[in-house]
């Protein structure tokens, strides 16, 4: 079969470029370079990437932390008060243990994020604006500290968003921040 299009004639990749297609190339050629440096100065200097430490960790360590943790934790109504300023929350399928959890607005605390079996997303928003949120990996085998502040009283949904299992879709908390004393 051939070819509805016809190969140019001759030889078309030795011809001069012409002056408008120089232009463009030029023009297309000066934004990508804007967008890298302004993409790696973003990197760099914006403050929107997660900070925070990653530690190697063993699921039954991790466990005997959150066993601690919640035996020291004051459960409400509402959810588990932590004892000081570390919150550990632990992702299994298909749930987050030591969710719900309330915590104070304008205190900063460490968020301690494992996973028992596979891979999932830690994604937290507030229930008011959807469009502000964070989004983290949590792997297994890995303990991650992320300090976090909560300016506003509001709820906060931590919601699964790497596909973990056919219970994916119920993996759901949430972090209750209450006006500060």
């Amino acid at each position: 079969m051939t070819s509805p299009i016809k190969p140019p004639d001759g030889n078309w990749w030795n011809q001069p470029v012409d002056r408008r297609e120089s232009i463009w190339l030029g023009l297309g050629a000066a934004w990508s370079l804007i967008l890298f440096g302004w993409m790696s100065t973003w990197t760099r200097v914006g403050d929107q990437n997660p900070i925070g430490e990653t530690f190697r960790v063993d699921a039954d360590e991790y466990r005997e932390k959150m066993s601690a943790y919640k035996d020291e934790a004051t459960e409400t109504d509402d959810g588990l008060v932590p004892p000081g300023t570390d919150v550990y929350l632990n992702a299994m399928r298909f749930q987050w243990d030591g969710a719900p959890v309330v915590l104070e607005a304008g205190t900063e605390y460490d968020i301690h994020l494992s996973a028992l079996d596979v891979q999932h997303g830690f994604s937290l928003r507030p229930e008011e604006a959807l469009s502000q949120q964070i989004n983290l990996q949590v792997l297994p085998g890995y303990e991650w500290v992320v300090p976090m502040t909560f300016d506003e009283p509001d709820t906060y949904h931590i919601i699964c968003n790497e596909f973990c299992g056919q219970g994916h879709r119920t993996m759901h908390g949430t972090i209750v921040v209450e006006e500060g004393d």
